[in-house]
């Protein structure tokens, strides 16, 4: 069997799910839509501007379910507007996204059911054509089963010849049908529920502007920090070893014995001097990075962590350095989050090449409750991914377990 066929017949299985969500889905908006058509008319006596709101939200979930299913169908998840994060009535309304829910709701009622019931109904032809091949005999001898443009069947052989080839055209049927109604399903719900060309590159505009301001902010505290070490740390050892110097300078023809020690405590600054301003520049891009590569240095990073810790790399290829870079800092501060404040057991992070975007997962057994903003350097670690383009989820329940999810795209 080649490829295609192969995977036309894998797709058969889905387009029935698909096919039976489009049914409830079908089914829960019959219901739904009387009910949104009376919380309207309320609104004229005050009350339906309270209750709207919730049936709004109710349909809100129908919508997003079908946007779900429609993506894991079709294999092609666009990126969706977020909604208006308002509970009030009119904040709903003027959201893009709940109009495109209504205009959707009566289309899966009819369509949705339509559709799904024909998916399903045809693919049960094969078993009844089967059934009725064998129970052909139970019919009258006056009144036979007749298949095919009306042909009778009344004995084995024409059972055998009729019933075999209806057989056959079912079981192609059954193969077809699904497919084609839960395609036709799939591309009615994209051009009702996902958002337009226009829409999405506003969207777009709005995360740029977002992540650009998230990045500037980024930019402008990683230089404070810098200037702070460099202020605090490296410049006092430099005026200190200066000092030193100045000191044995003037001691030169006077006292030799009190100059080698103001130039070996000088010598000793400078060590330290160079050792602090190594680190700064450390905290900038990780010499490791470049002496390791990701894997090498990730490594490293999961054995020093005091939280037993499994790593997972796959085959990475070519990353930019900004991407990798900012991989490493989030798995760093992931782990010093889960050994600081998870109690956790074990940390299982996992790095690999996703298409054109590079995923790290960081889980731990721990306690969870993370809240971002609360000095867990998730901000940061969201302004350095954002700032790349890419994309950081935190999933942390009180009781646990934590999970950091994030992707880069490697092409810009």
């Amino acid at each position: 069997m080649s490829d295609e066929s192969s995977s036309g017949l894998a797709r058969v299985p889905r387009a029935l799910r698909f096919c039976a969500v489009g049914v409830g889905l079908g089914v829960a908006s019959m219901a739904l839509l009387p009910v949104l058509l009376l919380l309207a008319a309320l609104c004229l006596l005050g009350v339906g501007l309270f209750l709207l709101p919730v049936g709004l939200r109710v349909l809100a979930r129908l919508a997003d379910v079908a946007r779900r299913e429609t993506d894991r169908f079709t294999g092609r998840p666009t990126p969706e507007v977020p909604r208006a994060a308002g509970q009030r009535l009119a904040e709903s309304l003027g959201d893009p996204v709940t109009w495109r829910d209504l205009r959707w709701l009566p289309t899966s009622m009819v369509a949705g059911t339509t559709l799904g019931v024909l998916g399903l109904g045809v693919a049960v032809t094969p078993l009844v054509a089967l059934v009725a091949t064998g129970f052909w005999w139970v019919f009258p001898e006056d009144e036979p089963m007749r298949m095919l443009a009306g042909q009778p069947v009344d004995s084995w052989g024409s059972a055998g010849l009729l019933g075999g080839t209806t057989l056959v055209l079912a079981v192609v049927l059954a193969v077809v049908v699904p497919v084609a109604a839960a395609s036709l399903l799939g591309w009615i719900n994209r051009v009702l529920l996902h958002p337009g060309e226009r829409e999405r590159l506003a969207a777009r505009v709005d995360t740029l502007r977002a992540t650009r301001s998230g990045a500037v902010s980024a930019h402008d505290a990683e230089l404070r920090r810098i200037e702070r070490d460099l202020h605090d740390g490296t410049q006092a050892r430099l005026v200190s070893i200066a000092m030193h110097l100045g000191l044995a300078e003037r001691r030169l023809g006077d006292d030799p014995q009190a100059v080698g020690e103001l130039v070996a405590k000088a010598r000793a600054g400078a060590e330290d001097a160079m050792v602090e301003l190594r680190e700064v520049l450390r905290q900038m891009y990780p010499p490791i990075l470049s002496d390791r590569g990701l894997p090498g240095a990730l490594a490293s990073v999961a054995s020093d962590c005091a939280v037993p810790t499994e790593l997972s790399v796959g085959e990475l290829g070519e990353v930019p350095d900004p991407v990798e870079a900012a991989v490493y800092f989030v798995v760093v501060e992931a782990l010093t989050n889960a050994a600081k404040h998870s109690g956790a057991s074990l940390v299982t992070v996992a790095v690999s090449r996703q298409g054109r975007s590079l995923r790290a997962e960081i889980r731990d057994d721990g306690a969870g409750g993370v809240v971002e903003g609360a000095g867990t350097g998730i901000v940061g670690m969201r302004r350095r991914v954002e700032a790349l383009d890419g994309r950081l989820r935190i999933d942390s329940p009180l009781g646990g377990p934590t999970t950091v999810l994030v992707d880069c795209p490697c092409e810009w």
